[in-house]
């Protein structure tokens, strides 16, 4: 028996009993990982610590290296985000609709499980506790596989969270990890379509790519992020800085971190120097166009397509001086991954338009792409952000993790 095919036998037995759990029953299971989370994160951090120094002596940067850091601060932001699931609604069992037949019969349209949801992801460890979490809470059994990096953080994640399910009656294969984190069981996961239901990648653009191109189980596809502001002839330059620097250096190893900054040539040469000064406490590095660097010197490094292409995933933003809405609309549709676009104006025609005609999972008017976010749009924490059409589209909560059946009762029709 192959090692995937394991842990998926084990997955589909489990997931019956979470399927079928009460309320209650889920939310006590999350209590009590946020509890076992919080009684031992000195066990936590001395793992994650493996892992930091594991990732030094690899030489990953410093920014990719603080995706996997775990602190006390963040484990307890993990163990909160399981209690801000605990009082969310549960959307299992909600129905959506319902008629009644000319003949009779009642047809009711429900909401429930997915089944076994398979979770591939790279680097932050958070992800295991809260991909784990969301599949509790919305009834699914989970097969996660974290990247090598992060391998001793998730696995005593894992450790506990199956004590916790354990505890309180269920399964501790409810969920599970995949300690192969080699390329070989990857793809043997990919295809495990008796056994898994979906698969949800989180990650670069290498790696979601890698498992749409390769999986023959259904793939809700998430989100590399090549997220852009557009500042307006009629922004509000002070308000647009502040949006480019919290988008920009926040956390730039975020898929919903900026990348690019296209600006209305009437409005460049006052912003870009405002820019520019705020980006110097954070040593961003400017890429931009010929217009670009007239305004800010030859010190900028002239961009190139593959910058305005690229999601660096670190403190770089590539820059272009446009000379219209239209202009930069077109830009957008050429180089975004559909994530999270944004706007600053004072026009509200140019808002409207931009949010009709821009096409990604989330646009926004005067506000930082940084919201694109589970938590922050309260749906708790987050399982990805979907950047496909189907099923889903934007940031994944409980809701995002059910699916939908019909139950129809009659007397005896027949046709």
């Amino acid at each position: 028996m192959g090692y995937i095919e394991e842990l998926g036998k084990k997955a589909v037995q489990a997931k019956g009993k979470i399927a079928s759990a009460s309320t209650d029953e889920k939310n006590a299971v999350l209590v009590k990982i946020a509890e076992v989370l919080r009684n031992h994160t000195e066990k936590i951090l001395q793992e994650n610590d493996k892992d930091i120094a594991s990732a030094r002596e690899n030489g990953i940067t410093e920014t990719m290296v603080d995706r996997l850091r775990l602190t006390e601060e963040r484990i307890e932001g993990i163990a909160d985000a399981c209690i801000q699931l605990v009082n969310l609604e549960d959307p299992v069992g909600e129905i959506l609709e319902g008629s009644v037949r000319p003949n009779g019969m009642r047809i009711t349209k429900v909401r429930v499980p997915l089944g076994v949801a398979g979770i591939i992801y790279e680097s932050r460890p958070n992800v295991t506790v809260d991909a784990a979490a969301l599949c509790i809470k919305s009834g699914n059994a989970a097969i996660l596989r974290g990247g090598k990096e992060a391998i001793h953080s998730n696995m005593v994640l894992m450790e506990l969270m199956q004590q916790a399910l354990k505890e309180c009656g269920f399964a501790g294969e409810t969920v599970q990890l995949v300690g192969d984190t080699s390329r070989e069981v990857a793809a043997e996961m990919m295809r495990a379509n008796d056994y898994i239901d979906v698969l949800i990648p989180r990650g670069g653009a290498g790696l979601i790519q890698a498992i749409v191109k390769n999986a023959t189980v259904p793939v809700i596809e998430t989100g590399t992020g090549n997220c852009h502001l557009y500042v307006d002839e009629t922004a509000e330059l002070s308000m647009a800085v502040s949006i480019a620097d919290n988008g920009k250096t926040q956390r730039p190893s975020v898929c919903n971190a900026l990348e690019t900054c296209l600006v209305h040539q009437s409005a460049a040469k006052e912003f870009l120097p405002m820019l520019a000064e705020a980006f110097e406490a954070h040593q961003v590095e400017i890429r931009g166009c010929d217009r670009t660097r007239e305004i800010l010197g030859a010190g900028v490094m002239l961009a190139t397509e593959e910058d305005y292409a690229t999601e660096f995933l670190d403190y770089i933003m590539s820059v272009k001086v446009v000379d219209s809405i239209e202009e930069a609309i077109e830009h957008i549709r050429k180089y975004s991954t559909g994530h999270s676009e944004c706007i600053v104006t004072s026009n509200y025609s140019h808002a409207e338009q931009f949010q009709k005609e821009v096409d990604s999972a989330c646009v926004y008017v005067n506000c930082s792409t940084r919201f694109t976010d589970g938590g922050e749009f309260g749906l708790g924490a987050e399982i990805g952000i979907s950047t496909q059409k189907l099923h889903v589209r934007g940031p994944m909560g409980l809701r995002e993790l059910t699916t939908q059946k019909y139950l129809i009762n009659g007397n005896g029709q027949i046709r």
